[in-house]
C-alpha cells in the first residue's frame, strides 16, 4: 500500500517525501483528516527514456548533407533554389 503521511507532514517535507517515494517506487498516500485524499505513484521509465538524453532518439531524420557554407559566395546569390529551400545543384563539369 505504500507510506502514509497527513497533508501537514507533507506540506513540510514534500521535496523529502518525493524523492523517497521516486527512489523505493512505493506509493504516497496523503491524508486529510484522517482519510485519503490522494496517492501519488512514481512515473515508470522506459529504459530508452531515461532520462532528458536519448527521449528524442530515432525521432529525426537528416536527408542529404547537413554542412552548408555560412556566407554564399557572390554566384550562389544569384543561383536557382530548389523546392526545399536550398541552393538547386548545378551537375555541370567545370
Amino acid at each position: 500500500m505504500g507510506r502514509i503521511v497527513g497533508i501537514t507532514e507533507f506540506k513540510a517535507r514534500c521535496l523529502a517525501l518525493l524523492g523517497e517515494m521516486e527512489r523505493s517506487g512505493e506509493p504516497l498516500t496523503i491524508t486529510r483528516r484522517g482519510r485519503p485524499a490522494l496517492t501519488l505513484t512514481a512515473r515508470e521509465l522506459r529504459a530508452d527514456q531515461a532520462g532528458p538524453f536519448g527521449a528524442m532518439r530515432g525521432t529525426v531524420a537528416v536527408h542529404g548533407d547537413i554542412v552548408a557554407p555560412l556566407e554564399p559566395d557572390d554566384g550562389a546569390r544569384d543561383a536557382a533554389w530548389d523546392s526545399l529551400g536550398f541552393p538547386a545543384r548545378d551537375d555541370t563539369p567545370r
